[in-house]
């Protein structure tokens, strides 16, 4: 409980007063955060515009810089904005002006700029000095009505003039153009859509008020973005998207391979993902060049001009320019995820995620709040214009009456309203009348307007009196927009296409991203792993720390996989090209996986996707475990074998394929007896304890190994010398899986083990 301090009664301490700090920081940290939210960030669900845009807008309106009228400097549009609406940096506001210009950023832009209004390559506008800028029919569209009484005007931030709280709106900003935005505890990001598709979905949402989302996605089928390039998701996650107003867009370049003659070629990149600087994306794919990266790529260009064209070159025609395209797809912005988050301001006043039905339903209410509004204000108009139309007829039929009253009488408007009835309007119309209006071809178009407003009149009033009417007057005003912004027109084509990321062997793909190259994979006794250049022929001279020593070393490339098998029964997948290089002793195995160092390593070896192992525990279970079963896609590894202690991993054998391939195992103990059986009875699994092999009374398994009886039995002894059994001379040793065996025959080494063999 915090002391409260009072202030003092006298003296220049007087005026301080004590106030808790949390309630005082949650109220000012709440009004920052609805300012910034209803102020700044997010767009109306209206008009799509946020309050920067829309001052811009309403600035150059009152500027008169319609599309038909002449440029104006940039600056001078800023400095209105600034002085009279918008209380903020003019180079923040210069920076709202110059995105609402670019047609790489807005799908429809707003305002048609002149100068230097920057690039796709990320350069910067020129300074608000050397600009000059207009409106757009677009933005004549957002605006249209804006005079008629179409929306509420409030005070600006000085309260000397008025600005709108929202724009009229016409034109499906919101969607067509986009908008993103980050708040306080919440962000927007719309990515701009196709006019004519919104205005499809707006005009069936009319007609059936209930439609479903997946008849509006059918019309409103995803983004439309000003770069093009190509939605790779799928329709199920767009209908996601769309349904729930959150989501993500897969979107990849357009590419075409281009033949250069000879059987060579190049890829060309047409088009780029939506807000992608082209010179940054350049440089990336040329640090992944210089780096090693992508070794399937020789070289990239760029030689746009007005268009996009980025031509990369392959390292040779051999290359499948699929696999190069998706090589780079995965590690450059070639291809980019763009968000959707619908969360935009309900009536400019409320935060909130919507769905597309939502969004155009907002959008739909708001127009006929519009057209309702311009009605009246039009029928206000008419029947104001009627009164003194009426008053002109009644003075034509009395003419001479009237110039008497006006001639002679001391207060003609009061004799007039008093002698045939009239308003005070129609009297003082009356007085303001000039002598050349009294001539009979004025009465005649007098009469021709009176009609022609009453008739206008009546319309009104059916259309105010009937919902029907104006749902049908706003479908008309849509497809009058749908048909200025057809997909037939330059600027409504549709420049986004949907397709699939395509059926794409991933493996190869990884594969293409390493420079393949010769490499001696050495593991020693205590789990040190190197990777040495080249394939070396002989293994004596390698150097390892004190008191430890060669385990294992065999050939492989940099793009191979390692697998490395561990007493605790896992398996652990590592990319050879990961391997810390030959200078040194390596580094051990526990750095780079999450290896318990209870364990050691059992055996290590190159990665065949069609390859099996037979895999044994110290206690003599075992089974076969196919290859492509046992990669583990993170550091914690695959556990294959489950062993208990005391219990433990302790042998596996690599099976040859095709060919060859084995009929028999022999299983020798540390009890030194062995056991031939047939291989079918060894399971094949995917994970497990496996079966019993050879049963003991004491010990476990020494060594296994499988062949061909044909074959024969071979094994070798400390002196390299081979021995052999012929399919006859092992008969006294054939029996069943989990037998006991019989003691090894004459010759047989030692150690127990059958020896190395390549």
């Amino acid at each position: 409980m915090s002391k409260q301090v009072p202030p003092p009664k006298k003296g220049p301490g007087k005026e301080i007063e004590p106030i808790d700090l949390k309630s005082a920081l949650e109220e000012r940290y709440l009004a920052y955060a609805l300012s910034t939210i209803m102020h700044r960030a997010l767009p109306d669900a209206r008009d799509g515009l946020k309050p920067v845009h829309r001052r811009i807008l309403h600035a150059m309106r009152l500027l008169k810089l319609d599309p038909q009228q002449a440029y104006k400097k940039c600056a001078r549009i800023v400095g209105d904005v600034m002085g009279k609406f918008h209380p903020h940096g003019d180079q923040a506001i210069y920076d709202a002006l110059v995105r609402l210009s670019q047609d790489f950023a807005v799908r429809y832009p707003l305002v048609d700029g002149q100068g230097n209004f920057g690039n796709i390559d990320g350069d910067n506008a020129a300074a608000m000095r050397y600009t000059e800028a207009r409106m757009t029919e677009v933005a004549t569209l957002i605006l249209e009505g804006i005079t008629e009484d179409a929306v509420d005007f409030r005070l600006t931030y000085n309260e000397e003039d008025e600005e709108p709280v929202v724009l009229p709106g016409a034109f499906p900003n919101l969607l067509a153009n986009g908008s993103s935005g980050i708040a306080v505890g919440m962000a927007t990001s719309i990515p701009p859509h196709n006019a004519a598709e919104i205005c499809d979905a707006a005009l069936h949402l009319i007609k059936h008020p209930n439609a479903s989302m997946e008849k509006l996605v059918e019309m409103v089928p995803g983004p439309d973005l000003p770069t093009g390039g190509i939605i790779v998701e799928p329709k199920a996650s767009i209908l996601e998207a769309y349904s729930t107003g959150r989501g993500a867009f897969r979107v990849r370049a357009r590419w075409e391979k281009e033949e250069t003659g000879r059987g060579g070629y190049v890829i060309v990149v047409t088009e780029i993902p939506y807000q992608v600087q082209k010179s940054r994306l350049i440089e990336k794919i040329a640090e992944l060049l210089l780096a090693r990266k992508i070794p399937l790529l020789e070289d990239v260009r760029d030689e746009s001009a007005d268009d996009i064209r980025i031509v990369l070159e392959p390292k040779s025609r051999t290359v499948d320019p699929h696999i190069l395209m998706e090589s780079l797809f995965k590690l450059t912005e070639l291809e980019t995820r763009i968000s959707l988050n619908m969360n935009v301001l309900s009536g400019g006043i409320v935060p909130k995620v919507m769905n597309l039905r939502e969004v155009l339903r907002e959008w739909l209410d708001h127009r006929r709040e519009v057209l309702i509004r311009r009605s009246r204000h039009r029928l206000a108009n008419i029947e104001k214009r009627l009164e003194v139309l009426g008053g002109f007829l009644i003075a034509y039929l009395n003419i001479d009456e009237v110039i008497r009253i006006i001639r002679f009488e001391d207060e003609p408007k009061a004799k007039l309203i008093a002698r045939f009835e009239l308003t005070e309007n129609q009297a003082e119309a009356i007085l303001n009348l000039r002598l050349r209006a009294l001539n009979k071809l004025q009465e005649v178009e007098i009469r021709r307007e009176f009609d022609e407003l009453t008739a206008e009149k009546d319309g009104i009033e059916k259309l105010l009196a009937s919902e029907e009417q104006q749902w049908k007057t706003i479908a008309w005003e849509i497809g009058e927009v749908r048909s200025t912004f057809s997909k037939d027109t330059e600027i409504g084509a549709r420049r986004t296409s949907f397709g699939e990321a395509g059926e794409i062997d991933f493996e190869a793909v990884q594969q293409a991203m390493i420079e393949k190259e010769p490499v001696t994979v050495v593991v020693s006794e205590k789990g040190w792993m190197r990777a040495m250049k080249g394939h070396l022929a002989d293994f004596s001279s390698l150097s390892f720390k004190e008191g430890d020593k060669l385990k294992r070393a065999f050939h492989a490339v940099t793009t191979d996989k390692l697998l490395v098998f561990t007493t605790g029964g896992k398996f652990y997948t590592l990319g050879v090209d990961r391997l810390p290089g030959g200078r040194g002793h390596g580094e051990p195995i526990r750095i780079m996986v999450d290896m318990d160092n209870d364990q050691d390593i059992v055996s290590a070896f190159a990665h065949r996707p069609k390859g099996r192992l037979l895999v044994t525990s110290a206690a003599g279970n075992g089974f076969i475990v196919a290859e492509a079963d046992i990669v583990a896609n993170t550091r914690k590894g695959k556990q294959v074998m489950n062993v208990k202690l005391p219990d433990e991993a302790k042998l596996c054998v690599r099976l040859p394929d095709g060919e060859g391939a084995p009929d028999a195992v022999a299983v020798v103990g540390e009890n030194r007896k062995l056991l031939v059986f047939p291989f079918e009875q060894v399971p094949e699994m995917a994970r497990g304890k496996g079966v019993r092999l050879q049963k003991y009374k004491d010990g476990g398994i020494a060594d296994i190994r499988v062949f061909r009886l044909d074959d024969g039995l071979i094994w070798q002894d400390a002196s390299g010398r081979n021995f052999a059994r012929s399919r006859a001379e092992l008969a006294e040793w054939m029996g069943v899986r989990a037998g006991a065996g019989r003691m090894v025959p004459k010759g047989f080494p030692r150690n127990g083990k059958f020896g190395w063999r390549q």
